[in-house]
């Protein structure tokens, strides 16, 4: 039977090896209940090549390949992939999958068609009937110039690999939920497509060269005008070659390397095992930050769209990004199957997927897996150390990932019921595995935040911190998260400015995805005036995450009190609003309220005001009448008075707003007895523009030079 485009013996050949169709004949059931499917599928009648032959290749006195050069010359190949399939002496590898790869990649079509939908497919679409080794896998990719993608007939449960069965006796015990029927109409419609881009193919071509070309009669002309039009052909020619060669042999434009992972779906019936999924996520990031030319998205960024109805095209609109690595995961009872595929945004093409079945001790190889293989798809070089630490794993014990990934995650509220929180995890995960560098980073990073806002006291969080993060770098001294501990409390606890720099500069150079190396980094440099350098890294960290509330806490007062762009500042006000309300107390409507008086703007002073003593229902109440009796200085009588009757008054807050005030002498008095107890703030001095009207008096010059700023300090 012919092809259905002119020109081609069959629409289909099938390839296998004869010894998988032995004992119960899985290969030609396969066979005849395709045929069946593709009458329903095709309103033609679709021919396909499948060698009955018992013995493995054709009689030894044939010419193999020349008997197999008509039949090969088809639509679509259909290799059934298994354990012996990939084996470069099988007669099937050799004569039939090798040659139809060579013959078809130098045909009309090609061996990549490009789909109606706009997609692009090979001719040969693989039926996998088992799980490949790696080393196979390899093999066949090698040949086909692509990874390898099939639809499986794989049943999977705990220590078995063998081909499913049209009538299996357990189906709902086959962690790969697929159904024989199901998957018999995943290859005809394949098929469908694939015969389909074929045609819209061919179709083109004939388009294309339909309308002949209508020769006109050359004139005769001399000689010497045929030399002139020679000369200017060659010599058109050679001005084209020189102005546009060497631009189509330029190579095309650098691969956007920059990458969301959204959540992964918890396919499993236990929604306990959420926080697992949830794991598997964290550490698949864990290994692509240390990836250095690409831009990963941070997970407190790409939770929000966990069951969300978004398009992967929106969602990578939205971060920013060119890619997105998606997934499930499965866990039953010590098994666990995950999947991922890597999507490109703009076309919604496949670029590469996988699916791991493996035991659970197996999971830190899997994660380390997925990392290499995005990066590869990606185009991203690994350096040989990125590769060591990939492929590194910061602890072996699944009990103590889980417990860090706990203690991280309330780390992230910044709250002190979540630093709490994360403290207690980070120490079980430490007792479970005394050698977890990671684990103690985290504790001391920790202990820091506790200290920096007063939630434990000061000398005893900062001594805990630095205790701990030498810990954690006697075990990995190469460890990003360590080295940005250390920075900061080089930053804030010991005003070693040069130190700080060098650690903290170093924390961004071992991982440069590592959103809170950039955002400490910010701080240190915004801190010694070096306010287009502290805006560059605190961009950075937002196009790691840009949902994290606290960069957006810290991006509105550098515009603010560096930029004098107050316009900019309100917009990050109200983007943190919306993503952390409770976050945005305090702190920001502060500093919405100084926007506001300085632009004379009362009534919207006022109104900012009532956000910061939301909590306070009794001064809440009573600023409208102190703005209405006394416009905007009646509002700052207000809380002056307020913080005096204090029984521990905020000397720093009392300094800067008095400073504002130009009340010069009142405001170096309390920033003098601020400088007694200094609180970890108290640095910033240096950079916020509220002081600017003490800044050249010599009161204030000797704070400065007491911390060691004389030569960073900002001038006016």
């Amino acid at each position: 039977m012919a092809s259905l485009i002119p020109g081609y013996n069959y629409d289909i050949f099938i390839s296998y090896r004869q010894k998988d169709n032995k004992g119960d004949g899985w290969v030609s059931e396969f066979v005849e209940a395709l045929k069946t499917e593709l009458e329903s599928t095709f309103k033609e009648e679709i021919s396909v090549y499948f060698d009955i032959n018992p013995h493995d290749g054709l009689l030894e006195t044939h010419d193999v390949d020349e008997s197999l050069k008509e039949k090969l010359k088809c639509l679509v190949f259909i290799p059934i992939i298994s354990r012996t399939y990939c084996d470069p002496k099988s007669f099937a590898w050799e004569h039939e999958f090798k040659a139809f790869v060579e013959q078809t990649s130098h045909d009309q079509f090609g061996l990549k068609i490009k789909l109606p939908n706009g997609n692009v497919a090979s001719r040969v679409l693989p039926v996998c009937i088992h799980d490949l080794e790696e080393t196979d896998i390899k093999e066949f990719e090698s040949v086909l110039g692509a990874v390898l993608r099939g639809i499986e007939f794989i049943y999977k449960s705990a220590g078995v690999n063998r081909p499913l069965r049209s009538n299996e006796d357990n189906p709902h015990d086959n962690l790969n939920r697929t159904i024989y029927r199901d998957q018999i109409n995943k290859v005809a419609l394949a098929i469908k497509e694939i015969i389909n881009g074929i045609k819209e193919s061919e179709n083109q071509s004939h388009r294309i060269t339909k309308e002949p070309l209508e020769l006109i009669p050359e004139k005769k002309r001399s000689l010497k005008i045929k030399i002139l039009t020679g000369s200017l052909i060659i010599l058109v020619l050679f001005v084209m070659g020189y102005l546009f060669i060497p631009k189509i042999l330029e190579p095309s434009g650098p691969v956007d390397k920059s990458i969301a992972v959204l959540p992964f779906t918890n396919l499993s019936n236990d929604p306990e095992q959420e926080y697992f999924s949830d794991g598997i996520v964290e550490a698949i990031l864990t290994h692509l930050f240390k990836v250095g030319e690409l831009r990963v998205i941070s997970s407190t960024s790409t939770k929000r769209y966990k069951n969300t109805e978004l398009s992967i095209k929106d969602i990578a609109r939205e971060l920013g990004v060119a890619s997105v690595l998606e997934g499930s995961v499965q866990k039953i009872g010590n098994n666990v199957r995950i999947t991922a595929q890597l999507i490109d945004a703009k076309t919604d093409v496949h670029l590469w997927s996988e699916i791991y079945d493996r035991n659970i001790s197996d999971i830190f190889s899997i994660q380390s897996e997925v990392a290499q293989n995005v990066a590869r798809e990606l185009k991203s070089t690994l350096t040989a150390e990125e590769k060591k630490q990939i492929e590194k794993n910061q602890t072996n014990n699944p009990e103590a990932y889980n417990l860090y990934l706990q203690g991280r995650y309330f780390w992230n509220k910044r709250t002190e019921e979540g630093l709490n929180k994360s403290v207690e995890y980070f120490e079980k995960a430490i007792a479970v595995d005394p050698e977890y560098a990671l684990a103690y980073a985290g504790l001391a990073d920790a202990y820091f935040i506790q200290a920096y806002w007063g939630w434990i006291p000061k000398s005893e969080g900062f001594n805990k911190s630095k205790e701990t993060v030498i810990k954690a770098l006697n075990i990995d001294k190469n460890l990003s998260e360590a080295h940005t501990v250390l920075g900061t409390l080089y930053n804030y606890k010991e005003w070693n400015w040069e130190e700080a720099r060098k650690e903290l500069k170093l924390a961004c150079e071992l991982n440069p995805n590592f959103v809170t190396a950039h955002h400490y980094y910010s701080e240190l440099l915004d801190i010694l005036g070096e306010n287009k350098e502290a805006r560059i890294q605190i961009n950075r960290a937002l196009e790691l995450d840009p949902y994290l509330p606290v960069l957006h806490m810290l991006s509105g007062p550098y515009y603010y009190y560096n930029e004098g762009k107050l316009k900019e500042c309100l917009e990050e006000i109200n983007i943190l609003e919306e993503l952390d309300p409770d976050y945005a107390e305090g702190g920001f409507h502060w500093t919405e309220f100084y926007i506001y008086v300085k632009q004379n703007e009362g009534l919207k002073a006022a109104n900012a005001l009532q956000k910061v003593m939301i909590n306070d229902t009794l001064i809440a109440d009573q600023i409208k009448a102190f703005y209405d009796k006394s416009g905007i200085n009646g509002l700052w009588n207000l809380i002056i008075e307020r913080e005096l009757n204090n029984t521990n008054p905020n000397s720093y807050s009392l300094a800067r707003w008095f400073s504002m005030l130009e009340r010069k002498n009142e405001a170096l008095d309390w920033l003098e007895k601020s400088f007694e107890n200094p609180p970890s703030a108290i640095p910033r001095i240096n950079c916020i523009s509220d002081f600017d009207n003490i800044r050249s008096e010599s009161r204030f010059q000797a704070i400065i030079e007491k911390m060691g700023l004389s030569e960073y300090q900002k001038r006016n």
